[in-house]
């Protein structure tokens, strides 16, 4: 039998679905205006007149965004980033949450590792002995400096260890029972029913690394081994003319808004992430849930 809903808990999903509209419109203003601001051309964003529209719509910021080589390359450093990342992320992150997911009778020493990776995520060892760290062992001002002292994502080992121990401990037992190895029944039987965990951290991990740019800056020496978020971060926030002195760039900015190239630079930025997302969103949601005790 159907039971119409209350009159007040119409009243709920009213004002919970106009809250929910008011703020996605929100989150997507900003992101509608830079792309409006990189189409428009310089005396409209010089003026102020540019909103959620283009004014004099050109492709001239995009013309000069693409065509700088420093910003090319920073683009191909954080494609190789979030390419090898994501790998030794996801193959870390695996291979670590499935022997803590155990329970104590089966791994002694569970709570000793358990709690020795959750110290990590309370406490770090501070900027300047990390910077130590990597350089001595050879890994500044390369590729791998942004890659492997993250290499281990521990919020993500929780939340997928947390995963595995809710899947039901009788399909483990049957693969042990028809002689199969802890080996063959994490590739067989815990990834596949942990799919939507692992493309949930899947974008977890891409959009961590796309976003990264502190490390960049503090483990690069060279303006050419920038990932894209550190070079926009000195090219937008604090300018480095050291990323700009030919002639010819300096020529084109003379016919273009610095706004407008900003805002093309930000938006391409972007880009790559909001391409991504479409594809994993219908793993997001039971994402959020993900880790959660279960009864």
């Amino acid at each position: 039998m159907l039971h119409r809903p209350s009159l007040g808990r119409k009243a709920f999903l009213l004002s919970n679905n106009a809250f929910l509209t008011v703020t996605a419109v929100l989150c997507l203003l900003p992101l509608v205006h830079v792309l409006a601001l990189s189409f428009s051309s310089s005396s409209a964003a010089t003026a102020g007149y540019v909103t959620l529209w283009p004014v004099g719509f050109t492709l001239a910021s995009y013309e000069f965004a693409l065509g700088k080589p420093e910003f090319l390359q920073s683009f191909s450093v954080s494609l190789q980033r979030v390419a090898l990342g994501a790998v030794i992320n996801m193959f870390m992150t695996v291979i670590v949450a499935y022997p803590l997911s155990k329970e104590t009778r089966q791994f002694r020493w569970r709570t000793v590792y358990v709690w020795f990776f959750v110290v990590t995520i309370l406490f770090s060892g501070g900027l300047i002995p990390s910077f130590m760290v990597v350089k001595q062992v050879g890994l500044l001002d390369t590729l791998w400096s942004l890659i492997l002292p993250g290499a281990v994502p521990v919020f993500n080992v929780i939340l997928l260890l947390n995963f595995i121990r809710s899947q039901p401990k009788e399909l483990f037992e049957a693969a042990f029972v028809d002689g199969a190895g802890h080996w063959s029944v994490l590739w067989t039987i815990v990834v596949p029913l942990a799919k939507p965990a692992l493309a949930t951290l899947l974008l977890f991990t891409c959009v961590g690394h796309w976003n990264a740019w502190f490390d960049g800056l503090i483990y690069m020496n060279r303006p050419s081994g920038y990932p894209l978020q550190t070079y926009l971060q000195t090219v937008v926030i604090n300018r480095d003319p050291s990323l700009m002195t030919t002639p010819e760039e300096l020529k084109a900015l003379s016919q273009i808004s610095d706004k407008t190239t900003k805002a093309a630079q930000i938006f391409l930025a972007s880009l790559p992430i909001l391409m991504v997302y479409p594809f994993l969103q219908k793993y997001f949601i039971q994402g959020i849930t993900l880790g959660s005790v279960k009864e």
